[in-house]
């Protein structure tokens, strides 16, 4: 605002109230500053917050610039004639380099609109600057953060990285939408995530967790006074839902923070803290705040994240790449089922050395060795959910209730649903149905209760005799064989879904919730792939 009204003052009229169009005008306003002498103020003004801009002007022809602070930027590099993979950085950032080939450059802030064209990329750090000329590109970098206006010329030293993704990653195949491909990927998207870090012998082998980024810090972690989560939307529920689970393994006390509010509070963070940055992209604005106000307190920070070489992997002491592929739907699905499997790993992991002695942890891993066979089995639930989301398709809201490792499925099915079908929806923690959320109960409002077997499966079933006592419209989750058990008047729509271990549920009771999402959104005639007011840093057409 203080720009605006600034620019405001000097005669320049606004046609939308974005902070986006503040910028082209500001340029504007600097460049005839600079050369009428409209004052002082021009070269003064810079722009707070996080951003991610190209710059073309018709007072510069041929040249290009480019600049990020906190938002993610990338510049593809391709040689044209061949596809050469040796290219330096400090010599071949020009249109000719040292080898006579031309070059093409591409600016993205996501690596999907690059990998058609190139896999050669080099990540932009903040308060670097891009400038292409006539075909040649220079990086410059601010020489303080007290005079940004000051340039020299950046060393890049860390050179170019290759994209390992596939071009047909960021396609649809024979699938109607990039979210109804997603939800059908996370057997093998499981399958990736847990190669070579569950290692898996014959009878008379020993099984185990590998975690390569985190085989250094594994001790120090174990020390932590406590554990933070830190993340934003799906990325959050993932860690809660495997909260329990890391709490009971390496009994250390877990905290979980939505990165927003801890930012807001200040809360306290302390050097004998692990703080564990949760996010699909590596590029949450929010979440990498948390990170830095976590650093600069001491804490070991760790990252999880599906993004090689995004912000939030760069900025920690160590991590774990998903490496669940790209995700191009807006609603994250494959990255939420892959981030609980790598943070029930992460539990194993901080558990007793001794893995292999121990019952539980044990059990753990034969049933995530089992967990892409149990995805695949219950995908096939697909046309059943079409059916249920026709019949919900006219509905204005829907109560999801979930207990233990559930309620955060109950949170990311309400998320989904709000986020993609534009319905209104509450994911509610079971134990408070009767601090409130029981006033809300009809035969009209449909409620979803999760209730597959594990410890709070009693409770979940005095659950539902009590919202079918005030005459609610009940669709309930059970495991495969216990329809007659929760419902024996049939009066409930029933979904049955395959037993995995308690800690693993989550991950197969959240895949049908979310192909409800998908179709009730399809039926409801909205954008799938790209939902109201919501977008990933690029989201591929």
């Amino acid at each position: 605002m203080d720009l605006k009204e600034t620019l405001l003052k000097y005669g320049f009229h606004f046609e939308s109230d974005t902070d986006t169009e503040v910028i082209p005008k500001l340029a504007k306003f600097v460049h005839d500053s600079l050369n009428e002498d409209l004052g002082s103020d021009g070269g003064d003004k810079q722009l707070e917050g996080a951003y991610a801009l190209i710059f073309k002007s018709p007072y510069y022809p041929n040249e290009l610039v480019a600049c990020k602070r906190g938002s993610p930027l990338l510049l593809g590099v391709k040689e044209t004639g061949d596809m050469r993979t040796d290219i330096n950085v400090e010599s071949d950032l020009s249109a000719e380099g040292h080898h006579g080939k031309p070059k093409e450059y591409y600016l993205a802030s996501d690596a999907n609109a690059i990998v058609e064209h190139t896999r050669r990329v080099l990540v932009i750090e903040d308060n670097e600057v891009v400038h292409m000329k006539d075909g040649a590109v220079h990086i410059f970098k601010s020489d303080s953060d007290k005079s940004r206006r000051l340039l020299r010329p950046a060393s890049v030293q860390r050179g170019l990285s290759t994209l390992e993704m596939e071009v047909e990653q960021i396609r649809k195949g024979n699938f109607e939408h990039f979210m109804q491909k997603e939800i059908h990927e996370q057997p093998d998207s499981l399958t990736m995530t847990m190669r070579g870090r569950l290692i898996r012998g014959g009878e008379q082998k020993a099984k185990g967790i590998l975690l390569g980024g985190l085989k250094d810090h594994l001790k120090t972690m174990r020390r932590s006074r406590r554990i933070l989560f830190i993340g934003c939307g799906t990325s959050y529920n993932a860690a809660l839902a495997a909260r329990p689970v890391v709490e009971e393994l390496s009994g250390i006390p877990v905290t979980m923070e939505i990165a927003s509010d801890l930012l807001d509070r200040q809360g306290p963070i302390y050097r004998e803290d692990t703080a564990i940055f949760v996010s699909q992209s590596g590029e949450t604005a929010d979440t990498l705040q948390a990170l830095e106000y976590a650093k600069s307190n001491g804490a070991l920070c760790v990252g999880i994240t599906n993004t090689v070489g995004s912000a939030i992997a760069r900025g920690t002491h160590c991590g774990i790449h998903l490496n669940a592929g790209c995700e191009i739907g807006v609603a994250s699905t494959k990255a939420y089922t892959s981030q609980i499997a790598v943070i029930v790993m992460l539990a194993l992991a901080l558990g007793d050395d001794s893995l292999s002695t121990q019952q539980r942890p044990n059990a753990i891993m034969d049933n995530l060795y089992n967990l892409p066979s149990k995805v695949r089995d219950v995908l096939k639930l697909d046309k059943d959910m079409k059916e249920l989301a026709a019949l919900l398709m006219d509905e204005q809201s829907l109560l999801v209730f979930g207990r233990g490792y559930n309620y955060a499925t109950a949170l990311e099915c309400a998320l989904k649903v709000k986020e993609v079908s534009l319905m209104h929806a509450e994911g509610i923690v079971a134990g408070e149905m009767k601090h409130g959320p029981l006033a809300l109960v009809d035969e009209t409002l449909p409620i979803i209760v999760i209730a597959t077997r594990d410890a709070s499966l009693n409770k979940q079933q005095s659950v539902i005799q009590q919202l079918k006592a005030r005459k609610g419209r009940l669709i309930v989750m059970c495991t495969e064989g216990d329809a007659e058990f929760m419902c024996p008047d049939r009066t409930c729509r029933i979904i049955e879904v395959p037993k995995v271990h308690d800690c693993l549920q989550p991950i197969i009771n959240i895949v049908p919730l979310q192909l409800l999402a998908y179709h009730l959104t399809v039926f409801r005639g909205f954008n799938v792939d790209q939902p109201r007011n919501l977008a990933k840093s690029v989201t591929t057409q």
